[in-house]
C-alpha cells in the first residue's frame, strides 16, 4: 500500500531530529509521498531543504497563500516566482482566496490569484486552491480562467455536494483530509457520494488533525486515518482508496 499526502507542511519543522521522526512515522504508515505547498517568500527555503533531504519523499510547490496576500505582497510575489524559475516545482500553491480572516483585501487576492493562474498556465502546472469562506468567489475567477491547462485540487475541500459537483465540472480534484473524520462536519455524507477517482488525500499538517488526534499538532503520518475514513465511506478496502489516490496524485502532478 503507497499513500500520498498532497498536501503537507512538514517543513515547518526545522529540528533535524524531530523531522526524522515525522518522516519515519511517514514511511511507517507507508505514506511515501508528500507534496510541500508554500505559503509566503519565507517559507521557499525550507521547502526545498526538506525536498533536497528526501528527494523520492519530497515534492515542492510554490506559491503565495492568499492569508500572505498583505502589504508589498508584488514583491513576495517576485521572490516567489523567481525561485519558480530556479527550481524544480510541481504545483503552484498554495493559492486562492480567503475571506475568514480579512475580507479587506479581497481585491488584492482576487489580483494576487489570477496572477498565479497565469504561471501555473504558463508552465503548465497544476494550482492547489485554498478556498475559505470564499467558495463563490474562488469558483467565479475559475470560471474566469479555465482553460485546457486550468486543472488541479482544492485543498481542504469541506463544502456541500453541489459545490463539490461543480469543483468537478471544471476538471478539478477534492482534497480529502482529517475533517471527513469530524463527526458533525457532514463531509463524511459528502464523499459518499462522490467517485473516488475525483480525490486526493491530505493531512494538512501541521493543522486539522484527524480523529483519534484531533486537537493535537497533524503530522503527515496520520493519512492512514483520513484513507481509512474514506474507505469506510465509500464501502471499499483501504488498499483501494490508496491505490487509487495516489494515481489521481500522479495524474495531477505528473509524478
Amino acid at each position: 500500500m503507497l499513500l500520498t499526502d498532497t498536501h503537507t507542511h512538514l517543513y515547518y519543522e526545522t529540528d533535524l531530529q524531530k523531522r526524522a521522526g515525522l518522516v519515519e512515522r511517514c514511511i511507517s504508515n507507508n505514506v511515501e509521498r508528500l507534496f510541500l505547498p508554500n505559503v509566503d517568500a519565507a517559507s521557499v527555503p525550507k521547502v526545498f531543504d526538506l525536498a533536497e533531504a528526501y528527494p523520492d519523499m519530497c515534492y515542492p510547490m510554490l506559491g503565495l497563500h492568499p492569508c500572505s496576500v498583505k502589504d508589498g505582497w508584488e514583491a513576495e510575489l517576485n521572490t516567489i516566482k523567481q525561485a519558480a524559475s530556479e527550481h524544480k516545482i510541481f504545483a503552484i500553491g498554495e493559492i486562492g482566496i480567503d475571506l475568514y480572516w480579512d475580507k479587506s483585501t479581497l481585491a488584492e487576492q482576487i489580483k494576487a490569484f489570477k496572477t498565479q493562474i497565469a504561471w501555473a498556465k504558463a508552465l503548465k502546472l497544476p494550482i492547489v486552491i485554498h478556498c475559505r469562506d470564499a467558495f463563490n468567489e474562488v469558483f467565479e475567477v475559475l470560471q474566469q480562467e479555465q482553460g485546457e491547462h486550468l486543472r488541479g485540487i482544492f485543498h481542504c475541500f469541506t463544502g456541500n455536494l453541489e459545490q463539490a459537483h461543480k469543483v468537478i465540472s471544471l476538471g478539478f480534484y477534492l482534497g480529502i483530509g482529517g475533517v471527513i473524520t469530524y463527526k458533525n462536519s457532514g463531509l463524511a455524507e459528502v464523499v459518499a457520494q462522490i467517485d473516488i477517482s475525483r480525490m486526493v488525500l491530505e493531512t494538512d499538517s501541521p493543522y486539522l488533525a484527524p480523529v483519534p488526534h484531533r486537537g493535537k499538532p497533524n503530522e503527515s503520518a496520520y493519512l492512514v486515518f483520513v484513507a481509512q475514513k474514506v474507505a469506510d465511506t465509500q464501502q471499499i478496502s483501504i488498499e483501494k482508496v490508496a491505490a487509487v489516490t495516489t494515481e489521481n496524485s500522479r495524474l495531477i502532478f505528473g509524478v
